[in-house]
């Protein structure tokens, strides 16, 4: 998922769309040129937010941000079976025959933070340093993710009939966010997304920020990493599919393209870009997720998960064209705040939620529902207010070399 800051409103008149402006050929080979005056805001992203290249706050990326968290939250309370029939006491596809049918498409949400994502980090990595980009990424992730662990550990022994405890061991490797990796179980079910998240991290660092983030090496990037994922379909090789990351690349590097399209102006390249990873970001969606076998509570229409596909990167190519400059109000940046906080907890803490509602209290499934999504959203602004804010910029300073 997503987990760049959120963006918050501009604090002056939008300014007109940047011009297309190409770095110098000694900028590409030696250091990053500095940021004009009219681009500064976009190279650096605060605490509190992040700039566009004009200096505007695009709110409406937190809007979509949370909308894909709640496309993911849909689809992990109505549309699947596993463990969540568990807390319903029947599939969730019989006590919502209409929502299940929509909520069955939500997990295209991971795919909707994936691109918003390769946006977010290429604005946010401008102008830093790899050490700057390292402490900005541990800063945000960490502080929400360690005090998510222990929310959901309680719980699982406060009530191990939803989701089992874990062993100590096992529990103790997922503060390192390498458990997938590890082969250990995992704390938070969504974590794996991190996981895709992180690698995507590594290679922006080392390809594109370790050197200084320019135009021409983003572009080169993204080339070389659709190239690398065409190979590792041919090579079917297990490592190069975790480095490469086919089924997840066309995402990122379809959102890298459009905030080059935001801060340059578009042209055949990137739009070339774009599509290329729009054709084979639709491609693997549909191979992901579409069972040609219509039984059973839960199918998808490979049509709808291509079109959700296309929504996913036409949404974000409205915010890079300038077109959602009117979606500034505040609520949003809350929404934005909440959104990383809410992804870490809504699964498992979901499920205990609805088991005591709907299967102890008695309260019905619509209402369960919202009781539920009211309850996590809540914990989210908790989660914000108390762990994130004051943790996040210790923690982020403590990494500092004294002197520096």
């Amino acid at each position: 998922m997503n987990t760049a800051d959120p963006a918050v409103a501009p604090t002056s008149p939008a300014p007109e769309p940047a011009r297309r402006v190409q770095p110098s050929d000694t900028a590409s080979r030696t250091k990053p040129a500095a940021p004009s005056s009219r681009a500064a805001s976009a190279a650096s992203a605060s605490a509190a937010g992040v700039r566009g290249s004009g200096g505007d706050r695009l709110r409406a990326l937190d809007g979509l941000r949370l909308l894909a968290a709640l496309m993911v939250c849909a689809y992990h309370f109505a549309g699947r079976g596993g463990e969540v029939t568990g807390s319903w006491g029947q599939s969730p596809g019989q006590l919502f025959p209409t929502l299940s049918q929509a909520a069955v498409y939500g997990c295209l949400g991971v795919q909707f933070f994936f691109v918003i994502s390769g946006f977010v980090i290429c604005l946010s990595s401008w102008g830093r340093s790899p050490g700057d980009f390292f402490r900005s990424r541990t800063a945000r992730l960490f502080p929400a993710y360690w005090a998510a662990l222990l929310l959901v550990g309680a719980a699982s022994l406060a009530l191990p009939a939803v989701v089992p405890p874990l062993r100590t061991d096992e529990f103790l490797v997922n503060f390192t966010m390498l458990q997938q990796p590890m082969g250990v179980p995992r704390v938070l079910g969504v974590c794996w997304t991190l996981w895709v998240e992180m690698r995507f991290y590594v290679l922006f660092a080392l390809f594109v920020i370790w050197k200084g983030v320019t135009y021409r090496r983003v572009v080169l990037f993204c080339v070389l990493w659709t190239l690398a994922g065409a190979v590792a379909r041919v090579a079917d090789t297990p490592l190069l599919d975790e480095l490469v990351m086919p089924d997840h690349a066309p995402f990122f590097v379809g959102g890298l393209a459009l905030y080059l399209i935001h801060r340059f102006g578009g042209d055949l390249l990137l739009w070339g870009i774009v599509g290329m990873s729009f054709l084979l970001g639709q491609r693997a969606a549909v191979t992901a997720l579409w069972s040609p076998d219509p039984g059973g509570d839960f199918h998808r229409d490979p049509y709808v998960v291509q079109a959700l596909v296309l929504l996913a990167f036409a949404a974000v190519a409205a915010v890079a064209l300038g077109w959602t400059r009117g979606a500034n109000w505040r609520w949003l940046t809350l929404a934005g705040a909440l959104t990383y906080p809410f992804y870490l907890i809504h699964e498992h803490l979901g499920w205990f939620v609805i088991r005591v509602l709907h299967r102890e209290l008695g309260l019905g499934p619509y209402e369960t529902v919202a009781a539920t999504v009211t309850v996590l959203l809540a914990l989210a602004w908790w989660l914000h207010r108390w762990v994130e804010r004051p943790v996040g910029p210790r923690l982020k300073r403590a990494m500092v070399r004294p002197g520096r």
